[in-house]
């Protein structure tokens, strides 16, 4: 059974969606434990399962580094198989990405290379392109460059809106996220090559 930590920062609409598959005895990983960089209104998703948190607050470090460090430590006492970053919107300091790449996914909602960062779907209304779509990673130490392990495309509409474009890209962002960590659970997919 593959364990599986998940960091974010926010509300955790991915991470319920794998609570909710993993939740399911067929599936072949469970979510052992939940962290953020700040109070996240996520943890409640967690609480509901029964699944441990904690929480390493990034502004009461003095560098990124010492916060990656406290972050390392959390993780090292869960010793999961697969760290998963389900929303959380920070870049992660060099020692973190060495630590655990490529045991360490992310998803993007933007079919990559194309439109990298903080502000993928935005980026992609701006460039007017009929199609973007959502991907899952392996990080490294670029920002949205490592190896890709799966996507999708998704079709701009007329008239979408960021936020209209981005509703529509999470379910698919869902739905790769859990695939690509069954995947990786059942041995199908491996991270080493």
């Amino acid at each position: 059974m593959l364990t599986v930590a998940v960091l974010i920062s926010g509300t955790g609409s991915n991470l319920r969606a794998l609570l909710d598959a993993a939740s399911e005895p067929e599936f072949p990983a469970r979510i052992i434990v939940v962290g953020a960089d700040r109070q996240a209104d996520g943890f409640a998703h967690a609480e509901a399962y029964g699944i441990p948190t904690f929480m390493v607050p990034y502004q009461e470090f003095d560098s990124r580094e010492a916060w990656g460090d406290e972050l390392l430590a959390q993780l090292d006492v869960w010793s999961p198989d697969l760290v998963v970053l389900s929303g959380l919107m920070r870049l992660l300091p060099a020692a973190v990405v060495a630590a655990w790449a490529p045991r360490l996914i992310n998803t993007h909602p933007a079919y990559l290379p194309e439109f990298p960062g903080a502000h993928g779907v935005r980026d992609a209304l701006a460039a007017g392109v009929t199609q973007t779509g959502a991907s899952v990673i392996v990080v490294d130490d670029g920002v949205d460059t490592g190896p890709i392990l799966a996507q999708e495309r998704i079709p701009v509409l007329p008239g979408d809106t960021e936020h209209s474009l981005h509703e529509r890209i999470k379910p698919v962002e869902r739905r790769l996220l859990i695939d690509v960590v069954r995947r990786i659970a059942t041995g199908e997919l491996d991270l080493t090559t």
